[in-house]
């Protein structure tokens, strides 16, 4: 296989998840100004949520996490032959399990939406609305799992472009359902509901051509007692609840928000909306490339390999996703006013999002750890020891979060108390999984930790000095207009970047100092 790098990797799937978080900005924006904070795009969001829930949970997350690392120790110890047998087995079971769950999901769906959304049980029109729009989203789950088993083998295989891409078939399916065909449903919500469906059948045509080209295009066979199958299933046990953490909470802020005022839901998903934007171009990049690295020299190289790969991968993110935190929480009013302050999205809408955005923002960074960390598992096919560490997390978050819904209950801020909780629950998962790898003599900090520790604080005061006035003028943004708004939101972004780096260069910090470290000779990056 040819050798690709670390940051090439990264560049390249990096680069096609900003094209989609970019059109998913725009999604965004659409979204609020034809539909708006309303009970129709909270039972929307619940029924886009529920499949997309499971989504995570189970393919991009238990599964991929436990199958790319037993396919890369196939082609390394069995060949092509054999890992190609693995995907037709593999992705035969993973159908008829997904059927089964499609068919149920599709004739349970009333139930479904009372557990995910208890409090609808209160308000019959938006029950029966999500209800209807679950049962048109819910077959997307089926696609997009087979979607993500697909982009599982490019990825072993160093090809992180195609399913990188495939996101951005669901925001452009979004966008055009909204603008030209919600006059044609009643309610004109439930036109989003089959732009999914069709976002799903597409994003799976889409991998079949690189797969054939990689000569992994097989007709799926089921075969539950295939002994790779049999391993994923085992890894997937464990791995399932310790990659599920972050949505488990979110599924838990939504759970929550089903009993507060209306809007409230709709306040969290724009919130979360725009965390996912760094966390999915850096974070779920990052983790995702350096996984199958870690995998191979866990295997073929020593400790020392996989040590430097590591660390390298944790001074990354501190570098970029520290100042990332803080201007996301500097800027949570003036980002939400530009992106979506139009229409239906009104200035207390604004107001109100930006609570939860500012304590979602604060969790960036042990959200982006936490995808950097756990391949240090999972590339070991260590899955139970994260399990301690999300159960830990989890109860975290649920105590918090409901003590924040009982105080604040009635005062239009318990949304962002939900938020908190979850960005102190992902605090608290990040700290012990880092914990974890170092007790097991599994991670080492290399030196110069506090060398860059301390210019990267540095440097990030400067840039908040630099954001506080126009962080502060939250009417200075209400009032602007269009353009006077992306400008200067454009303006300062590149300010508070460009004040960020220069501080850092001025401290002697130069880009070598986080050179990618070389592959192990033989082995494939």
């Amino acid at each position: 296989m040819k050798a690709i790098g670390l940051v090439r990797s990264l560049l390249t799937f990096g680069s096609w998840t900003l094209v989609s978080r970019v059109l998913g900005l725009v999604r965004d924006v659409v979204l609020g100004v034809v539909f708006g904070p309303s009970a129709a795009m909270d039972a929307f969001f619940v029924a886009f949520k529920i499949p997309n829930f499971m989504r995570r949970l189970f393919a991009e997350g238990a599964f991929s996490q436990a199958f790319v690392p037993v396919l890369s120790d196939y082609h390394a110890s069995a060949g092509a032959a054999e890992a190609r047998d693995l995907v037709r087995r593999v992705s035969g079971s993973l159908a008829v399990v997904l059927l089964g769950v499609t068919i149920a999901g599709v004739w349970g769906a009333p139930a479904l939406v009372r557990v995910f959304a208890p409090g609808f049980a209160d308000d019959p029109a938006r029950l029966v609305e999500a209800t209807a729009m679950l049962r048109i989203t819910f077959p997307y789950l089926m696609l997009i799992s087979l979607t993500a088993c697909a982009g599982a083998v490019l990825h072993s295989l160093g090809s992180f472009g195609p399913p990188a891409f495939a996101p951005v078939l669901l925001n452009i399916c979004l966008i055009a359902a909204a603008l030209w065909l919600s006059d044609a449903f009643e309610p004109g919500v439930q036109a989003l509901a089959w732009a999914v469906a069709l976002a799903g059948a597409l994003q799976l045509a889409l991998q079949l051509p690189f797969l054939a080209r990689q000569g992994m295009l097989v007709w799926p066979r089921p075969d539950f007692r295939h002994p790779g199958v049999r391993r994923i299933l085992r890894l997937m046990g464990p791995t399932l609840f310790g990659t599920s953490v972050q949505q488990v909470n979110l599924l838990v802020d939504t759970i929550l928000a089903s009993f507060l005022i209306t809007g409230s839901i709709s306040w969290l998903y724009w919130s979360d909306r725009l965390v996912e934007f760094p966390l999915g171009i850096f974070g779920v990049a990052l983790g995702t490339v350096i996984l199958p690295r870690l995998s191979r020299e866990h295997a073929a190289a020593g400790p020392e390999t996989f040590n430097r790969t590591l660390d390298w991968a944790l001074r990354l993110t501190l570098v970029l996703i520290a100042p990332a935190t803080v201007g996301l929480m500097a800027l949570a009013a003036p980002m939400l006013a530009t992106l979506f302050q139009y229409g239906a999205f009104g200035a207390r809408d604004v107001q109100a999002a930006s609570f939860s955005l500012f304590t979602y923002a604060a969790g960036l960074l042990p959200f982006v750890l936490v995808k950097v960390l756990l391949p240090g598992y999972f590339s070991r096919q260590d899955t139970l020891t994260p399990v301690r560490y999300a159960a830990v997390a989890m109860v975290v978050n649920a105590a918090f979060s409901v003590a924040a819904v009982m105080l604040l209950r009635g005062t239009g801020v318990a949304h962002a108390g939900i938020a908190l909780g979850t960005a102190l629950a992902a605090g608290v998962n990040a700290g012990l999984l880092g914990w974890g790898l170092y007790r097991a003599g599994v991670y080492r900090p290399l030196p110069g930790w506090r060398w860059l520790g301390r210019r990267v604080a540095l440097a990030t005061l400067a840039m908040t000095a630099l954001l506080y006035f126009p962080a502060s003028r939250l009417s200075l943004w209400l009032e602007a207009s269009l353009f006077e708004r992306v400008g200067m939101l454009a303006a300062t972004i590149a300010a508070a970047a460009g004040a960020y780096f220069a501080v850092l260069f001025a401290l002697g910090l130069r880009p070598s100092a986080l050179r990618e470290p070389p592959a192990v000779e033989g082995q494939p990056d």
